[in-house]
């Protein structure tokens, strides 16, 4: 059963960590390089968050909390919003607007590329999150929503590709994601497998009936 005034609180815990950061910032908490911490704090929640909307569907249908799913969009508008936060930073703190060099560091090097990739496949998510597109899209935003694995894939390989000395926690968060990605493969898999096994029942229930029309 799902618990009561959750919304809020979940709510209220998904800006605990701009809350904190503020705090730091307002307290003289960020040390020697400012910039390189609030970079790096965004970007990592942007992904966490972006993992914790790809694990709602596999934790509701394991444990029978199905209630769990009306969280799923405000957890994902959530990896959009410190995905907003981690590319403003970079665009504004520390490349002061100049498009010019942005370019030209999206161009020539691979993790902010990859980076840069993650964040414009995100806006169509975001863009599209809301009932009435759910409603006009129907069975095409699913599909369109399915960009989220290709999303936390690229963030994923920006994280890995950023850090240059201890490599431990985005290996995590790609581990993470690699199980994510292996129970959406088995899904599929049974799916299909399921679909193959109705057809070939349903030809084995109508063969009969072809043998006594010839007859």
């Amino acid at each position: 059963m799902k618990p009561k005034y959750l919304k809020p609180i979940i709510f209220l815990a998904c800006l605990l960590p701009l809350a904190r950061l503020a705090w730091k910032a307002f307290n003289a908490g960020l040390g020697a390089n400012p910039i390189q911490v609030i970079t790096f704090s965004t970007g990592t929640w942007t992904l966490v968050f972006l993992l914790v909307t790809l694990s709602i569907t596999p934790l509701r249908k394991l444990t029978k909390q199905y209630w769990l799913i009306q969280y799923r969009r405000m957890l994902g508008l959530f990896a959009f919003f410190y995905g907003c936060l981690h590319f403003t930073t970079y665009i504004w703190l520390d490349q002061f607007f100049d498009l010019h060099s942005v370019y030209k560091d999206i161009y020539k090097r691979p993790f902010i590329t990859v980076g840069f990739t993650a964040f414009v496949l995100m806006i169509p998510l975001a863009a599209t999150s809301t009932k009435w597109a759910i409603r006009k899209l129907g069975k095409r935003w699913q599909i369109l929503h399915r960009l989220i694995y290709l999303t936390a894939i690229a963030g994923v390989i920006h994280f890995l590709w950023a850090v240059k000395l201890d490599k431990r926690k985005p290996e995590i968060y790609a581990g993470i994601l690699g199980l994510l990605l292996l129970y959406r493969l088995a899904v599929w898999y049974r799916a299909r497998m399921m679909t193959s096994k109705s057809v070939v029942a349903q030809s084995q229930l109508s063969s009969p009936r072809v043998v006594v029309e010839q007859r």
